[in-house]
Formats: structure tokens, C-alpha cells, sequence
């Protein structure tokens, strides 16, 4: 599957956001790219560039293309929930990110290659789509072969955040995507509203 493997600094840079998760290069230079980056007077944006720069944050933070996106926000459309609320979720529910969530990995961007390379089951089952939703109550743990790799091994040694909608157990590395989670329960800073209002002009 296409995605986005270019400077994740840069990026996160053009938003003034980490959005890819702890970045020391983003902290030394937390202003936009460019030779104009430090300048004060930059022009005001008008309202489509700005409902456009927070459906590309979006993206960026959960690695979703554009297609992927659509379809997301067409099934959030489609839904009886708020489709704001319902998009978030729906990328919440990604098992690349649960994975992520989980401390399997450290960065989303892990978490999909970790994925792919059939290192992660869902209820037994071996599952290699990053993409692959999951549903309230269902299993997500490491390959029995897998658990033993230095680079999941680390990323859950480093691993401190907690989450309501998600349990782990260390010992048998191995979890519960519990349930959907509400949109207050999401830590990112996404103004969804923004990215339903561009989708609907």
C-alpha cells in the first residue's frame, strides 16, 4: 500500500504540532519550514486553507492517503453518529494504530511496518492489513514467534501511556480493544469539525 515516507520533522514542522509522536529535531526547530519560517507577519488564511491544513494533519498523524480518507469520512457520512466524531474514531479503530496505542510500537509509521510484516494477530488470526478495523472486544496481540523482538520489546519497555478503551498485558503481550472510544477521550489535537465542513462545500 502507497504511503507517506518522507521527513516526518518537516511536516510536523508545517503544522507546529509533533504530530508523529516525541521529536527532538521538532523541538529545536518548532517553526515552519522554509526561509521564511521565523518571520511574525505571515498572511492570514483564508477558511478553505485552513479547513485543508487540519484535514492534512489528520492524515499525516493516523498515515492515511487521501482515498483511505475519503472513504472514511463517506462511511462516517453514512453513519448515524456525528461524522466528525465517527471519522476520529474510525481511525482510532485502525489496527495499525491500536497497535501503536498498545506501546507495540513506537510511532504509527512502526506500527504499519510491524503489521505488514506478520508480526501481529487479531483474535488468533494473523493479520497483516494496517488498516484492518477492528471491533469492540476483539484481541490484538504479538505473534508468538514475534515476541521476542528487540524493537517491540523496547518500544513496550518505553511505553507509559494508558487508555481507557484499551487494555495490555505485558506478561502475555497480548490486549483488548475494550470499545470504541469518545471523541474526548482521544488525545488528538484534530478539529474534525473542519475537515466535515471541506469535505461538504
Amino acid at each position: 500500500m502507497a504511503r507517506y515516507t518522507g521527513p516526518q520533522t518537516k511536516i510536523a514542522r508545517k503544522f507546529g504540532e509533533a504530530i508523529f509522536g516525541d521529536d527532538k529535531a521538532f523541538e529545536k526547530r518548532n517553526y515552519p519550514p522554509g526561509q521564511h519560517g521565523l518571520a511574525k507577519k505571515r498572511g492570514k488564511k483564508s477558511e478553505y486553507a485552513i479547513q485543508l491544513m487540519e484535514k492534512q494533519k489528520a492524515k499525516y498523524t493516523y498515515g492515511v492517503l487521501e482515498k483511505q480518507f475519503r472513504n472514511m469520512f463517506k462511511k462516517a457520512s453514512a453513519s448515524k453518529g456525528v461524522t466528525g466524531e465517527v471519522l476520529i474514531q474510525l481511525c482510532e479503530s485502525r489496527l495499525d494504530n491500536v497497535v501503536y496505542r498498545m506501546g507495540i510500537a513506537s510511532s504509527r509509521r512502526a506500527a504499519r511496518q510491524i503489521v505488514s510484516h506478520r508480526h501481529i494477530t487479531v483474535n488468533g488470526e494473523l493479520v497483516n492489513i494496517p488498516s484492518y478495523q477492528l471491533k469492540a472486544g476483539d484481541k490484538v496481540a504479538v505473534r508468538e514467534k514475534s515476541k521476542s523482538l528487540e524493537a517491540i520489546e523496547r518500544s513496550l519497555s518505553n511505553s507509559s501511556a494508558v487508555y481507557e478503551w484499551i487494555t495490555w498485558n505485558n506478561d502475555t503481550k497480548e490486549g483488548t480493544y475494550v470499545s470504541v472510544p469518545a471523541r474526548l477521550q482521544v488525545p488528538e489535537n484534530i478539529k474534525e469539525q473542519l475537515i466535515v465542513e471541506l469535505y461538504n462545500k
